[in-house]
């Protein structure tokens, strides 16, 4: 019952939702990166260097956010809690940015669908993890993040499959090593932004159950 009057010292829900909003910006850029790299050479450039700036702009809150558990009296979650959302959920642009870097290092200049779908599938996860983050001020909303935190772990899923899917015909069609060396390594990262979204949402739902 106490759980659902959280003292609000500290703007730790707003620096929660704002990064949120970057990770979603950052899987869209992701998307964007992937659907024009077959056609652009530049615009697939420019989304690089847009989810390096997201990148910067998520790091810069993840640091304020620990800047104010130190200096915060109360707090409206366990410490741990704060520390370990505001870390996982700074994860998944990491790797969001790893992906990025990984196709430029490699020189990537032609993207498959099923790398395309993977990306489609790390937007979906990052959108119900923003959409469980901005309801996590109030326990009143338990329900309804549990409802979202259950969604990401069937996209989690249908990830996993779509990469088993796509690295099983990566070994049996691409003649080229170097080319299967490059897809293994963005299938890889791809599904494990999926995993990301789905650590991000155990420890929302471990909150939930704990405060409600």
């Amino acid at each position: 019952m106490f759980a659902r009057f959280m003292p609000q010292e500290g703007k730790f829900f707003e620096l929660f939702n704002t990064h949120a909003e970057q990770i979603v910006l950052g899987s869209q850029a992701l998307v964007k990166l992937l659907t024009v790299l077959n056609d652009s050479d530049e615009a697939a450039a420019r989304q690089c260097d847009l989810i390096d700036e997201i990148e910067n702009k998520a790091d810069g809150i993840t640091h304020e956010t620990m800047r104010q558990l130190h200096k915060s009296f109360i707090t409206p979650l366990d410490r741990e809690e704060i520390h370990q959302l505001i870390t996982s959920l700074d994860d998944i642009l990491d790797l969001i940015q790893d992906v990025a870097h990984t196709v430029t290092l490699y020189n990537v200049r032609h993207i498959t669908p099923e790398a395309i779908k993977l990306g489609e599938l790390c937007l979906a996860c990052c959108e119900r993890v923003q959409g469980a983050v901005a309801l996590l001020h109030s326990m009143d909303n338990g329900a309804d993040i549990l409802k979202l935190c259950s969604e990401v772990d069937q996209l989690e899923s249908a990830a996993d499959r779509e990469m088993r899917g796509a690295m099983s015909r990566l070994f049996r069609e691409e003649p080229d090593v170097r080319e299967l060396i490059k897809f293994k390594a963005v299938y890889e990262l791809l599904e494990t932004v999926t995993d990301r979204c789905e650590d991000v949402a155990n420890i929302i739902e471990g909150i939930v159950l704990e405060n409600s």
